[in-house]
């Protein structure tokens, strides 16, 4: 399936794979019409722009929940720190900037809706039954359990979850992605529809 990406994609900083991001285009289009799309983790917008453009197509939107102050791995001295993102003045790390000036060069200003939050309280009133849901916050155990515990019970029937960065083997990266993917399948409520390199897609039954 053809998609037409804004000019700027490739500008975009991430760490989606192309193929995974066409698999979250193609899930999300799936499903948009069902109703919205959410997404843990937007870091500065790529797996966004794909869900976005998908749920714009189908009259739908995406709740782009992120405290965009980094995981664990995004701090000062660690490995996936980017000082490009780290603002000096406040003495953080801060993507939102980035993050809503690429969701508006997209075009997606009235598909996408900013939650600039933790899951646990975003999820803390939330009430709206979701088509797909997408997990790639921080990758502690911690973490990703709360996302997973969060949002997974709100997907409807026939909607999709969606699990980034999963390594089945600990010597090529974190497990907590990989335990949460065990998790929903153990729990009877997912089956499994597709792997698409480290990304894990699930059927809610």
């Amino acid at each position: 399936m053809t998609i037409t990406l804004p000019a700027h994609i490739n500008d975009v900083k991430g760490f989606l794979a192309d193929d995974e991001a066409h698999a979250l285009h193609e899930y999300a289009l799936s499903v948009a019409e069902r109703g919205p799309v959410l997404e843990v983790g937007s870091y500065c917008g790529k797996s966004t722009i794909y869900l976005g453009l998908a749920c714009q197509q189908k009259n739908s939107v995406v709740y782009a929940v992120d405290h965009h102050v980094g995981s664990e791995e995004h701090q000062l001295g660690e490995m996936f720190h980017d000082p490009d993102l780290y603002d000096a003045g406040e003495g953080r790390f801060d993507t939102f900037k980035d993050f809503r000036r690429n969701i508006r060069l997209a075009g997606l200003d009235d598909t996408v809706v900013p939650i600039v939050a933790t899951s646990e309280v975003s999820a803390r009133h939330w009430h709206t039954p979701l088509a797909m849901v997408f997990i790639d916050g921080g990758h502690s155990l911690d973490a990703a359990l709360c996302d997973y515990r969060c949002w997974a019970g709100k997907i409807i029937t026939g909607g999709i979850l969606a699990i980034h960065d999963l390594f089945p083997a600990p010597e090529e990266g974190g497990q907590a992605p990989y335990a949460i993917y065990k998790m929903a399948l153990a729990s009877g409520l997912f089956e499994p529809i597709a792997r698409v390199n480290t990304l894990g897609l699930l059927r809610r039954v």
